[in-house]
């Protein structure tokens, strides 16, 4: 794994624009650079088509649940397990099975239930493949991982994977007791680790996984901490991980080796009191478009993993920016530089 000194600069464009109230949660993007966008407080699933020429695209509803839209997981091509979950109510989980394979605008999505979770699940989030037919998904309340084995028949086997105190919410929090705990979920193969956010804890961490059994191996580790993470995507040839900061509004740049983001000198400028290096890539000083920023995923393109990040936004829905104007929630396109 390679990793250079300092991270990448950023442009934002904006690549689709939804109304006020929506909260864009989690997106997938597809191998023809479409996006598939879940609405947590519509309890919908949009289709974006590709952004031509520069131009904004005009989201379409592709489907909607019964609950509210979270993850979503690709684990064949164009085969995609959806979350879903009555987080702040009766807290039931599911998962469906959601078949884009020849697929065209307009035409109805192919939506059927595979799983409804156990009653210990309380609030799917952040979900990753870690082989094939095993997939992990982030439960933000119950504080731990499911893994969810798939047969050939698509029956859906779950399991507790990992419960940790770093992946708990604390639900007599006051304004803060519906904040997530664990939240972003990703697999980097290449060292074999799972890579999780706890948002309440502010907490970037990683666990190491067996690769014969796909279990995990040990106790999980700090890699970061000190800011209010959410989602994020990982570039392995920086040795980078750029996570977004729901209520502080950016994207950061977090390195992936436990102890690279920790200053020996306090002083040091961009380092908080405790040491932690701070790396805004985007979203300082303030920029209007990246307000509640949730999710991040790779362009499918060839050249753009590592230069071209998707992300979700809720434009202030959930936390309202330092001037307390909500705006409109949107899809946005960051291109890293190529130094």
């Amino acid at each position: 794994m390679m990793s250079v000194a300092t991270p990448p600069k950023a442009t934002l464009s904006i690549v689709a624009t939804f109304p006020e109230k929506f909260f864009l949660e989690n997106l997938a993007v597809r191998a023809d650079s479409s996006l598939l966008v879940s609405d947590l407080t519509r309890k919908g699933l949009w289709y974006v088509p590709p952004m031509r020429d520069g131009e904004t695209a005009e989201p379409r509803l592709l489907t909607s649940f019964e609950q509210p839209t979270l993850s979503m997981v690709e684990v064949e091509p164009d085969v995609f397990l959806v979350a879903t979950s009555n987080l702040y109510t009766t807290h039931e989980c599911f998962l469906h099975r959601l078949d884009m394979r020849g697929w065209k605008p307009g035409a109805p999505a192919a939506v059927s239930e595979v799983l409804r979770f156990p009653e210990v699940a309380q609030s799917l989030n952040g979900g990753c493949l870690i082989a094939p037919g095993v997939v992990l998904l982030a439960d933000s309340f119950a504080g731990l991982i499911w893994r969810v084995d798939l047969g050939p028949d698509w029956r859906a086997v779950p399991s507790v994977w990992l419960k940790h105190y770093s992946m708990s919410h604390d639900p007599n929090g006051g304004k803060l007791a519906d904040q997530p705990g664990i939240n972003g979920l990703r697999f980097v193969r290449s060292t074999s680790h799972v890579y999780y956010t706890s948002t309440f804890h502010k907490l970037f961490m990683r666990v190491r996984v067996d690769p014969i059994t796909r279990a995990a191996l040990g106790e999980p580790e700090m890699v970061a901490s000190g800011f209010w993470y959410d989602d994020f995507c990982v570039d392995e040839d920086r040795g980078l991980a750029y996570v977004t900061t729901h209520r502080e509004n950016t994207l950061e740049a977090v390195w992936l080796e436990p102890g690279r983001n920790v200053s020996t000198e306090p002083a040091r400028a961009g380092a908080t009191s405790t040491g932690q290096v701070r790396h805004v890539v985007a979203g300082e000083p303030f920029d209007d478009r990246l307000v509640g920023p949730s999710s991040a995923a790779w362009g499918r393109q060839v050249g753009e993993t590592g230069r071209v990040v998707f992300l979700t936004s809720d434009g202030g829905t959930k936390a309202p920016p330092p001037d307390g104007v909500v705006r409109p929630a949107k899809v946005l396109r960051v291109t890293f530089d190529a130094s």
